[in-house]
């Protein structure tokens, strides 16, 4: 996790972004500092990285890299405002022991579009829709590529390569949710004996990964648009506690039904930069 010390929103590259709003940054501290605690008091371990004066968005700690069995694919933003967070994300790692770190050579910004289920890596990748041309004799021409909101398609093969795990694209069509980790979370990882199981928002994706999302996962939790649009699903599970956006209390049910155990938190300022408790939380796993 990275201390939201010179936290800020000067400038907007997603829709939950507005320069003209005003940010309270002792909010915003105070907020991940009892993210942090809750962490602890659930018994995990939390390792820091140093903020970085100019970098205000390294508070969010899941796009620095991805981490499977001790392996690091490090982090290329899309956005000139955050390239260089990924440089003081990979000396991080090396300084603390990690000897297998790539570095990619596409846009890839780690955990919040690449999410481990424990046995598939899922890979989220975010277009609007295809921009149409039509012309001068009225004509409709071939459709201008479309962008991602962040992450590159391409990095999914980059990252399948790098970290060794079969991997499974998606493709999200609402800019509210730009990375995969606002419309998706893992609830419990895959076991040898039982799989995984998640939550997601379907509204987020393309029909093509909604019926892939629906045809892996059958049992998933699916949330509603209420919990979705208060960054619901950007939260982070033990397999049995959950720390989630105090405010999305439909999904807190669903999740207590199914067995889990909700550990709701306030992120209010923070989200104002289009973050919750997963985008503030890198797993380091193995």
């Amino acid at each position: 996790m990275c201390s939201p010390r010179y936290f800020a929103v000067d400038h907007a590259i997603n829709p939950w972004m507005d320069p003209a709003r005003p940010v309270d940054v002792q909010r915003a501290v105070e907020e991940w500092t009892r993210l942090r605690d809750t962490y602890r008091q659930l018994g995990h371990t939390v390792e820091e990285i140093e903020p970085v004066p100019g970098l205000p968005d390294m508070v969010f700690a899941a796009n620095g890299a991805t981490v499977i069995g001790g392996r690091v694919l490090g982090a290329r933003f899309r956005a000139a405002q955050r390239v260089a967070e990924a440089e003081h994300y990979r000396q991080w790692f090396v300084e603390h022991g990690y000897r297998d770190v790539v570095m990619p050579a596409k846009v890839n910004e780690g955990e919040g579009d690449l999410i481990w289920t424990g046995d598939l890596l899922l890979a989220g990748t975010g277009f609007g829709d295809p921009l149409h041309v039509v012309g001068d004799d009225g004509a409709e021409l071939e459709p201008l590529p479309d962008k991602p909101f962040r992450t590159d398609p391409t990095a999914h093969a980059e990252a399948q390569e790098a970290l060794g795990v079969p991997v499974l694209s998606l493709r999200l069509v609402d800019p509210r949710y730009y990375h995969l980790d606002t419309a998706l979370m893992v609830l419990s990882a895959a076991t040898e004996t039982s799989p995984a199981q998640i939550a997601y928002y379907p509204e987020a994706f393309s029909p093509g990964s909604r019926r892939a999302l629906a045809r892996l996962f059958p049992d998933a939790v699916l949330a509603e648009p209420e919990d979705a649009e208060c960054l619901g699903l950007n939260g982070v599970s033990d397999g049995y506690n959950v720390v989630l956006p105090a405010e999305a209390t439909g999904l807190a049910e669903r999740l207590a039904a199914r067995g889990y155990r909700p550990v709701p938190v306030e992120v209010s300022e923070l989200r104002k930069s289009g973050g919750g408790p997963k985008c503030c939380t890198l797993e380091l796993r193995g």
